[in-house]
């Protein structure tokens, strides 16, 4: 058994970030005035980014002014700076930690608290949900509720009832499955936490797609997985570069998103899912599908699940997640996961250290809206091309200097600035009301995607217009403007 590492201040396991990582997320100090403000700077937008973690330990003053090509009075003076300004946390002869000022919330928790300011949200890929729709999913499963108010309401792998719709849905798409492989959630984000909490120990290596859904690199951060990436471009995945990861790095689990790609949008093809398939396999590795975007196929037929390719009896160690989020509401927060049933059996007894199971009211609610979803996602999809047609328009109108590949479905536009300006833009944007998030959120290593922002087009198209119009605006007043005479340049 390994001895448990040394405690920071908040008495956490430590965690520790080198000088050469610290200075790879940092600008050049040698061209700036005063050099410590402006990294104390960039290092106080990195934690609130999420970037750099909570309760992590700083590199020491001399390891880091040597990775920067600076002096360690400039280190000291940043080091300094960064516990005045509350972003950082030190005990004598013990060493420095990053802290989270009073009254400020990380990026991630104020995206979710978007709703609650005026700015035009595009920070959040996630539709709503009609209310005449929901109003009349709960008149709908008011007398089921009732029916369950004499029972203890306690169900750790999920409804009964739910458990099967969700297992019949993966079988209408090509996938055999019975309850037993299923187990409820609270969203795809709390499916892959029991996974990770289950079958990886820290330092376990695992592999992810570069960029990624940053919830999820998150959660790997959290429960100290190192990661190791492929890349996923405008067109795709390298399959030949994914076998390699698989075979040099044998990770304990990959995490991959096939179904239109958060946030590229690509989609992977048949020939490609099997490849993956047998390198997986190949390599022992867990396989974690991510299908929450899966059934938003706007310009394709839908595809089928990724663990179909395996043959029968072939996806032992593969494991689906999905949710109702992106095809419904978020708010709902139901989510499931198919898996082999042992695991399943597994996952549920961990589930049960921190959540006895979801709300009833919630899986009937997500019971009733499954059954009705050819009825139901129709207009959704509907929607989806109409925003992703008018958000289209906006750019080429006010922004043609950007390009950008249209996606065949999902929810958003990964789209390329041409320059590396997408954090400052990001930050100039919520000044002219428009929250959004620059590409580099999403990277799984540092420094990248900092000329990409994710653009969703799940608002309206006035709203998406207007959106569009007031980040141009931002890129004016704040930023060096795009080439004049670029042409837009759009991509089937």
């Amino acid at each position: 058994m390994r001895p448990e590492r040394p405690a920071d201040p908040s008495g956490r396991a430590e965690r520790t970030l080198g000088g050469r990582q610290l200075a790879a997320l940092l600008p050049d100090p040698s061209g700036l005035r005063p050099a410590y403000r402006h990294l104390a700077q960039a290092i106080g937008d990195l934690i609130l980014d999420g970037r750099i973690a909570l309760h992590v330990r700083l590199p020491a003053e001399r390891e880091l002014a040597v990775a920067l090509d600076t002096s360690r009075t400039t280190v000291t003076a940043v080091y300094d700076l960064l516990r005045e300004n509350g972003y950082a946390r030190s005990r004598q002869g013990a060493g420095t930690w990053t802290a989270l000022p009073e009254g400020r919330a990380p990026r991630g928790v104020r995206r979710l608290l978007a709703a609650e300011d005026t700015a035009i949200d595009l920070a959040r890929a996630a539709p709503g949900m009609p209310r005449e729709e929901l109003a009349d999913t709960l008149l709908r499963v008011a007398p089921q509720l009732a029916a369950h108010a004499h029972t203890p309401g306690y169900h750790p792998y999920g409804l009964p009832d739910l458990r099967a719709a969700v297992a019949e849905r993966f079988t209408r798409r090509g996938l055999p499955t019975v309850p037993e492989q299923i187990l409820v959630t609270s969203g795809a984000q709390h499916a892959l936490t029991l996974v990770l909490g289950l079958l990886c120990a820290p330092g376990d290596r695992v592999l992810v797609e570069n960029p990624s859904y940053p919830n999820a690199l998150e959660a790997m951060r959290r429960a100290r997985l190192r990661t190791r990436s492929v890349p996923v471009t405008d067109a795709g995945w390298d399959i030949d570069v994914v076998e390699s990861a698989f075979r040099q790095a044998v990770p304990r689990l990959a995490y991959l998103i096939p179904d239109f790609h958060n946030p590229t949008g690509c989609l992977m093809p048949a020939d490609e899912r099997a490849r993956v398939l047998r390198a997986a396999r190949g390599s022992g590795s867990w396989l974690v599908v991510d299908e929450t975007l899966a059934e938003l196929a706007l310009d394709v037929p839908a595809p089928p699940p990724l663990a179909a390719h395996a043959g029968p009896g072939g996806a032992g160690q593969v494991i689906t997640v999905g949710s109702m989020s992106k095809t419904h509401w978020a708010g709902l927060r139901i989510g499931w996961l198919r898996a082999p049933a042992r695991l399943v059996t597994e996952l549920a007894g961990q589930r049960v250290a921190t959540d006895m199971g979801g709300p009833v009211l919630d899986q009937l609610l997500a019971l009733d809206l499954l059954d009705r979803s050819d009825v139901l996602l129709p207009p959704r999809l509907a929607e989806l091309r109409a925003g992703r047609a008018a958000l289209c328009a906006a750019l080429a109108e006010h922004l043609p200097g950007w390009s950008l590949r249209l996606p065949p479905g999902g929810l958003s536009l990964w789209v390329d600035l041409g320059e590396p300006v997408a954090p400052a833009l990001a930050e100039r944007a919520l000044d002219h009301g428009v929250r959004i998030e620059s590409g580099s959120f999403f990277a799984a290593d540092p420094g990248l995607f900092e000329q990409r922002l994710r653009i969703p087009y799940t608002t309206p198209a006035d709203t998406l217009h207007e959106a569009v119009r007031r980040m141009a605006a931002a890129l004016a007043d704040d930023l060096a403007p795009p080439s004049a005479s670029a042409r837009p340049r759009w991509v089937a």
